[in-house]
């Protein structure tokens, strides 16, 4: 690994709303607006972001399918000199979210980097929920194998401290139920459609949560924090 190489490219690591455009830091769009290229999740996304803020760049896609081929490709333009912007649909690269192989490639060749922090889900989950705060896990997203999600969760609920997982509205509905047998007791919420039009705070036991979506869809993203035992 070699010093920083400050006469280079550099990689700017954006996060950017989860939701609320408003959300967006001022170095958000300073660090947009003075890139030559913009390395984007999905590029249609993105480009609605640059379009409600009057930013014409390039834009290049780097996805989970493309990683391998688009790394190589944008460290050598780095290399060279040029000043690229990473961004995921919403919130900050490599959280759930792709960027961990680029950012990986430019820690090994020197190439100059800088974190441009911002919303949260997690965060904000765990500002809703009150609970937390000061020790919590991240679980990101559960396994999709029955067997591998309920030994993630039979883990969860024998721990102490407080978790944050990120959950697909169409799997919500059972990861309740398996809470509500493994852990009852334990307060949960479940932060859905976090800053948006429709945001939806619900607090309480898996078996009281279960209740308020009786007779409803779930729709959205959906982000759930469950207590410290």
């Amino acid at each position: 690994m070699r010093d920083l190489d400050s006469s280079g490219g550099r990689l700017f690591v954006v996060a950017t709303p989860i939701g609320n455009l408003e959300d967006i830091t001022l170095r958000a769009l300073r660090v947009l607006k003075e890139a030559d290229l913009i390395a984007a999740e999905d590029t249609r996304r993105t480009g609605q972001l640059l379009h409600h803020f009057e930013i014409k760049k390039p834009l290049v896609s780097y996805h989970q399918f493309n990683e391998a081929k688009r790394t190589a490709e944008l460290t050598e333009q780095l290399a060279a000199g040029k000043r690229i912007a990473l961004v995921t649909d919403a919130g900050s690269p490599t959280i759930s979210d792709p960027g961990g192989r680029l950012i990986c490639a430019c820690i090994e060749r020197g190439i100059a980097m800088e974190v441009v922090p911002g919303a949260s889900a997690v965060i904000a989950a765990l500002m809703a929920a009150g609970f937390g705060g000061d020790e919590f896990v991240f679980a990101g997203f559960l396994p999709t194998k029955s067997g591998q999600r309920r030994e993630a969760l039979a883990r969860i609920a024998a721990e102490t401290r407080a978790h944050v997982i990120y959950e697909s509205p169409y799997r919500l509905m059972k990861t309740l139920a398996e809470l509500r047998e493994l852990c009852p007791e334990r307060q949960l919420v479940v932060a859905r459609e976090l800053t948006k039009k429709f945001e939806e705070i619900l607090r309480g036991t898996a078996a009281e949560i279960l209740k308020k979506f009786e007779g409803r869809s779930v729709k959205g993203e959906v982000t759930l924090v469950i207590s410290p035992s």
